[in-house]
């Protein structure tokens, strides 16, 4: 995404109380974004470098207190809650410093020193492909479910204008500007974990929702939604949440798809697909032996899609079918019933000829 609309999407997400990462190679801005929140926002900024920080730098010192240990405040600790505090370099940190830093996120504490009300976090890493990163901290689930996740790279356009207001030699910009490939190498960017959906990231996500417009939603939606329950998650949550929601699978195979739904967009089609199949694919013994005891219908249902669906997207449902019925695993006796079933009808016994 752009450095503007991580930043719109950055602003969102701390409104909400919940906290961005931004994924980025090295000299792309992340850190500038950071500052043009804080500064457009009134707050102090609070830049903590993790991979350069001791675990005393970051959680206070010990110090007797009568019969008693207590940890003294860090020199960093804000005093108000109109600051921004960035974990920069979060994939570079110390083992030792890590669970401080979930402290710090899941409870807004470190020891008995609470943050003031209001104040915002962010964090910032380059991919795990860059040849400095400790990889192992970013891949676990546990904590990188606590952030958003918004990968940022700067248009030539976004960098030209930044270049222009720090002062960049006019050489050094026109070239850029002509030749935009040496600004960085694109090289993918992609963290070492998945992101998958959870209650929890489900609830952070509705968090920031509530602070979008229709518009906004419409347009950040995914990008958002994909930063915390995953590409696959969102774009089904983007779908059910349009004017026309994908069916449940379970009503498709037994009440069918009318007609006047004909699916032309090959996405949605698709994603229909991969509903059907994943729900095919997870069924249990309960719902086999009911799905067995209406197979004539639900055979009649699936191909009675040939007609309303792209053909690829067909021939993906019945190919996974066929592969279910062949395979001799658990449930293959329904999937051959329903293969059975389904041969009888003239499209799909086409569409098992071709396959």
């Amino acid at each position: 995404m752009t450095i503007n609309e991580a930043k719109f999407l950055c602003k969102k997400i701390m409104e909400a109380g919940e906290v961005p990462l931004l994924v980025g190679h090295f000299g792309v801005g992340k850190t500038d974004i950071a500052k043009q929140i804080a500064m457009e926002t009134g707050r102090k900024i609070i830049i903590l470098i993790l991979s350069q920080m001791e675990p005393g730098d970051l959680i206070g010192l010990p110090s007797r207190q009568e019969d008693r240990t207590v940890f003294l405040k860090p020199d960093w600790w804000p005093e108000s809650g109109e600051c921004l505090i960035v974990l920069d370099e979060i994939n570079r940190a110390h083992r030792s410093i890590r669970n401080a830093i979930m402290q710090l996120l899941i409870d807004r504490r470190i020891h008995n020193h609470i943050l003031p009300e209001g104040v915002w976090i962010m964090a910032t890493m380059n991919p795990p492909d860059e040849e400095y990163d400790q990889a192992d901290l970013i891949t676990d689930p546990a904590f990188i479910s606590r952030f958003f996740v918004l990968h940022v790279s700067p248009t030539v356009e976004e960098w030209k204008e930044w270049a222009k207001i720090n002062g960049v030699d006019r050489c050094v910009i026109e070239f850029i500007g002509n030749y935009p490939e040496f600004l960085y190498v694109n090289s993918p960017m992609s963290l070492r974990v998945e992101l998958k959906p959870s209650p929890r990231s489900w609830y952070k996500l509705s968090n920031v929702l509530r602070l979008l417009s229709e518009e906004e939603i419409a347009r950040y939606g995914y990008t958002l939604a994909s930063a915390i329950v995953g590409p696959e998650a969102a774009k089904a949550f983007i779908e059910f949440s349009g004017s026309e929601s994908i069916p449940m699978p379970r009503k498709v195979l037994l009440e069918g798809l009318e007609k006047a739904y004909a699916i032309e967009d090959v996405d949605k089609s698709n994603s229909l697909v991969v509903r059907l199949i994943d729900y095919l694919s997870k069924l249990s013994d309960q719902e086999v032996e009911f799905l067995s005891s209406h197979v004539t219908r639900v055979a009649q249902n699936i191909d009675r899609l040939s007609s309303i669906l792209p053909r690829d997207s067909f021939y993906a449902l019945i190919r996974f079918i066929t592969d279910k019925a062949n395979n001799g695993e658990h449930h293959s006796q329904f999937f051959e019933l329903l293969l059975e079933k389904l041969s009888a009808f003239d499209s799909t016994r086409t569409a098992l000829k071709d396959l």
